[in-house]
């Protein structure tokens, strides 16, 4: 299978890195992408928003033959669900680490401070406790020394859907700084954070307890975890 990976906020391709070994050994092929905007600290971020980022995963399922995996953590997630809907036949599953899809007229995250076209990584004081939980001091400096700041855009843009069909592609649900029960409880509840969640036919809860980065906590775990959803799609 060809399987796309999607990083989150501050990130770039290369975060995938400790992640991919699973999939490579089972013979899948991997395409970790950095989205436009995150090419380095230096790069342009004007005029780049959500839609930007989900037309550029577009073209790369377009470049490819046959079905895909796709794989979003965090605000990567909002990107390959607006994929799903674009592409809802090619897509075999979707796979959320830490994230889920972001429903019509919703934004990923704007809240974040910015600076003009540009969102750098915030203090470790402004993230919630779960979000950290195993994010060695070690870990927080290197995950700093990579961070590329977000295009503002791509966080406060609102996502637009066009095609229910997006409610037919499978979907696995790695939960990591909260159990999926408590995701479980939210659908039922109504909640609107699980709102486009629950309406997906097929979803697969999966739980990996760590932090909210688990491509650096638990890379190993992800890893495996992410090749047996695929495989369940094969």
């Amino acid at each position: 299978m060809d399987i796309i990976l999607i990083p989150g906020f501050w990130l770039d391709a290369s975060s995938w890195q400790e992640v991919t070994p699973a999939l490579v050994d089972a013979g899948h092929t991997i395409h970790p992408l950095t989205l436009p905007g995150l090419e380095s600290v230096d790069a342009s971020r004007s005029g780049i928003g959500l839609r930007t980022h989900i037309d550029a995963v577009i073209e790369k399922v377009d470049s490819l033959d046959g079905d895909v995996i796709l794989v979003g953590h965090s605000g990567g997630g909002a990107i390959i669900h607006g994929v799903a809907d674009a592409r809802p036949d090619r897509v075999a599953r979707a796979i959320y680490v830490d994230s889920g899809p972001l429903g019509e007229g919703a934004v990923i995250n704007d809240e974040l401070p910015n600076d003009g076209d540009d969102i750098p990584l915030p203090p470790w004081e402004g993230f919630e406790d779960a979000d950290l939980v195993d994010l060695t001091d070690e870990l927080r400096d290197a995950f700093r020394a990579r961070a590329i700041p977000q295009p503002k855009g791509v966080a406060y843009d609102q996502q637009r859907l066009h095609d229910i069909r997006r409610y037919e592609v499978p979907a696995t649900i790695i939960a990591c700084e909260f159990p999926s029960a408590m995701l479980t409880e939210m659908m039922d509840a109504g909640h609107p954070f699980t709102e486009e969640l629950a309406r997906i036919r097929d979803v697969e809860l999966v739980d990996l307890p760590t932090g909210h980065w688990p491509q650096f906590t638990k890379p190993t775990e992800l890893g495996e975890a992410i090749l047996r959803a695929v495989e369940r799609s094969a």
